[in-house]
C-alpha cells in the first residue's frame, strides 16, 4: 500500500511540474522566434512565370537587408490565401507584402493585420478599399498604350481580337482601357474580349478552339500576358496560322521572346522585375523601421477608400529591334536561349 501511494505521489509532482514548465501560449498569436524583421510574402500563385523572379528576388534583397521572408502560395485561391495571411499575422511579421488573388477580396484581412501594427505592401496589383501602407507597381495604362500601338503601327483599321486575364485583377482593366483607347483612336474594330479566370491559359486556349471563326477574321490577337500567347500560339500552330496573326502580350517570358526572334510574336512589354522586387523589398525594411519610403517618385492612388502611396516603375516595349538591348543585356535571359531556334548568322552579337 505504502509503494502504491509513494508512486502516486511521484506522479503527481512530475505531472505538477511539467505543468509549471511548459510555455503559456495563445493559439492566436505566436511570437517571432528572431529579432531581425519578419516580412511575410503572399503570393496568388505561380501559374505566371515572373512571379517566381519576383520571389527570388524580392527574398535574396530582403535578406541583404537583414531582414526573413516567409513566403506563402495562395494556388489562386481567395480563402487560401485570407488563411495564409491570417497564419502570417500570428506570426507576428512586421511587414505583409502581398500579391492579391482578388483586388476586392482583402478588406477585412488588410485591416485585421493594421489593428496588429502590421504595414502592408499591395504588390504588383491593387488592393481596393484598404487602408494598404504602400501600391507598387509598373504603369499599367501604359502597358496597354505600348500594345496597342503596336498593332496600330503594324496593322491600321485592322481585326483585333482581345484575350485577356483575371478581372478580378485590378491592372487588368487599366490594361484593357488603355488598350481599347489606341484601338478607337486607329479606328481598330475589336472582335470580342474574353478573360481567363485566375489567369489561367489553357482557358483562353480553349477559347479560340470554340472560336475559329473569330481567331481566322482576326488580323491581330490581344493577350494579357505572355503565358496566354505561348497557349494561343500552340493553337494557331496547329491550324497552320502560326505567323500569320499578330501576337502581342507582356512580361517578356523565355518563349515569348524566342517567338519574337522567330518572327511569330510581334512584341512584348518588358517589366524590370528585379528593380520592382528591389524596391519593395527596400520599402518594407523602410516601413518595419518607420523611416520615409526611399524614392522621390512615390505619389498617391485612389483605391476606393484611401489615398495611398504608390510607387511605380516605366515598362518598356521589346520586339526585335531591341531583344539585345534590353533583354540580353539586362541578363533578364540569356542569348542562347532567346535565340535557341534561330539558326542566321545575326545572333550572334
Amino acid at each position: 500500500m505504502k509503494k502504491v501511494v509513494w508512486i502516486f505521489l511521484c506522479v503527481s509532482l512530475l505531472w505538477l511540474s511539467s505543468c509549471r514548465m511548459a510555455p503559456s501560449s495563445n493559439p492566436k498569436t505566436e511570437t517571432k522566434k528572431s529579432d531581425k524583421i519578419q516580412i511575410g510574402m503572399s503570393f496568388d500563385s505561380f501559374v505566371i512565370e515572373r512571379w517566381q523572379r519576383d520571389r527570388d528576388v524580392f527574398v535574396s534583397m530582403a535578406r541583404e537587408l537583414g531582414a526573413e521572408v516567409n513566403v506563402q502560395n495562395a494556388s489562386g485561391e481567395l480563402k487560401s490565401q485570407k488563411e495564409q495571411i491570417e497564419y502570417l499575422i500570428r506570426k507576428g511579421v512586421d511587414v505583409l507584402v502581398i500579391v492579391c488573388v482578388d483586388s476586392d477580396g482583402l478588406q477585412d484581412i488588410v485591416e485585421k493585420a493594421k489593428e496588429q501594427g502590421i504595414k502592408v505592401i499591395a504588390y504588383d496589383r491593387l488592393i481596393k478599399n484598404a487602408d494598404v501602407d504602400l501600391y507598387i507597381s509598373f504603369d499599367n495604362a501604359m502597358v496597354g498604350t505600348i500594345m496597342g500601338e503596336a498593332f496600330a503601327k503594324k496593322l491600321p483599321a485592322g481585326k483585333v481580337l482581345m484575350l485577356g486575364g483575371s478581372m478580378k485583377d485590378s491592372n487588368v482593366p487599366l490594361v484593357e482601357n488603355a488598350f481599347l483607347e489606341v484601338m478607337e483612336q486607329n479606328r481598330m474594330v475589336v472582335l470580342d474580349r474574353h478573360h481567363a479566370d485566375n489567369w489561367k491559359p489553357e482557358l483562353s486556349a480553349e477559347y479560340v478552339t470554340n472560336h475559329m471563326e473569330l481567331l481566322e477574321q482576326a488580323e491581330a490577337i490581344f493577350c494579357g500576358n505572355d503565358d496566354i500567347a505561348s497557349k494561343v500560339f500552340r493553337v494557331l500552330a496547329e491550324n497552320r496560322l502560326a505567323g500569320k496573326k499578330l501576337l502581342v502580350g507582356q512580361d517578356a517570358d523565355l518563349e515569348a521572346c524566342q517567338r519574337i526572334v522567330e518572327d511569330t510574336q510581334l512584341m512584348t512589354v518588358y517589366k524590370p522585375v528585379e528593380k520592382l522586387a528591389k524596391r519593395a523589398a527596400e520599402c518594407a525594411i523602410a516601413l518595419a523601421k518607420g523611416e520615409a519610403l526611399p524614392g522621390e517618385d512615390v505619389i498617391t492612388i485612389d483605391n476606393g477608400d484611401f489615398q495611398v502611396p504608390y510607387a511605380w516603375l516605366e515598362p518598356i516595349c521589346v520586339d526585335k529591334s531591341n531583344m539585345d538591348e534590353v533583354i540580353i543585356k539586362s541578363g533578364f535571359h540569356l542569348r542562347e536561349d532567346v535565340y535557341l531556334n534561330v539558326t542566321d548568322a545575326k545572333k550572334s552579337p
